[in-house]
């Protein structure tokens, strides 16, 4: 009856017993937990997890992993999916207003392969953070894309879009071939998604420290890889003649970096205004999270 109770307000329950009168309630719990020393055969039978140790704290552990993994699954979300509607939204762009194609489709599929592997994969490496146990439990009924991942989707993929569009543009404006200005073009998209990724290791907080930017040694590792596809996507022979690719100047580097800068600045600009005015003042812990 209590876990029923507890559950008509909500909550998801985790049971723990050793005993065989606790099986029911054991069965009845979203999480059945049995201890694996003192427990009876019956209990462990209708547990959904067997505590090896029998030690609570491994229960603390256990949903602070937890946490950290949902948490890890949404940043990973959220860095994916604005990228692949810039990926989108610049052909769909191109189409709509009749000008020329600034990325290629062999084009956005190399991106979306290098980007995809090499960075997407390092966000889902995230550590703890340090307040996960401090936050209120996730509501049952809440989507992993509610209305915050939504604009931020929206938000970060138009922006990459409009980067890309002033880099084809501007190269454009001084004469520069197509392969030349494309070339630009998708260094100038990869170049802002690597300064995303420095942005979504954290979905409101502040990444404006080098603090922040600590504890994931997967990041700068596929950042690194990211570089050196890049470089021999721009500047090997083979690459070149197969995805329509041109050297990009050194001295027009500086120019990417700079536009890649800008976009980490508007969405921290964006995260702090969600702090400030948006989020609502944290609530005690839940006693059952």
């Amino acid at each position: 009856r209590l876990v029923k109770a507890i559950q008509a307000n909500g909550e998801v329950v985790a049971m723990t017993g050793d005993g065989v009168n606790d099986a029911p309630a054991l069965k009845r719990a979203d999480i059945g937990v049995a201890m694996g020393i003192k427990g009876t055969e019956v209990t462990k039978e209708a547990a959904a997890m067997v505590l090896a140790d029998d030690n609570f704290a491994s229960i603390t552990a256990a949903v602070r992993e937890g946490r950290t993994v949902y948490n890890n699954i949404e940043k990973a979300l959220l860095f994916m999916l604005p990228t692949n509607v810039a990926q989108g939204m610049v052909i769909l762009f191109a189409i709509v207003f009749g000008f020329i194609l600034p990325v290629t489709a062999p084009q956005i599929l190399w991106v979306n392969m290098v980007t995809s592997v090499a960075l997407g994969l390092a966000i889902s490496f995230e550590p703890h953070e340090l307040d996960v146990m401090l936050r209120q439990p996730r509501a049952v009924s809440r989507p992993i894309l509610d209305a915050f991942a939504v604009w931020r989707v929206a938000f970060v993929g138009m922006a990459l879009v409009a980067i890309t569009l002033i880099a084809f543009f501007w190269m454009k404006s001084l004469q520069a071939s197509d392969e030349l200005a494309r070339t630009v073009a998708v260094n100038t998209l990869v170049i802002g998604q690597i300064f995303y990724l420095l942005n979504s290791r954290f979905k409101t907080d502040s990444s404006l420290s080098m603090t922040a930017h600590l504890g994931n040694r997967y990041v700068p590792m596929g950042i690194g890889a990211v570089a050196v596809l890049q470089l021999l996507f721009t500047y090997a022979p083979p690459l070149q003649n197969l995805f329509g690719t041109a050297a990009v100047p050194l001295d027009l580097w500086p120019w990417l970096w700079l536009g890649g800068l800008a976009l980490f600045f508007i969405v921290e600009t964006e995260k702090f205004v969600i702090r400030k005015f948006l989020s609502k003042p944290t609530p005690p812990p839940n006693r059952y999270a």
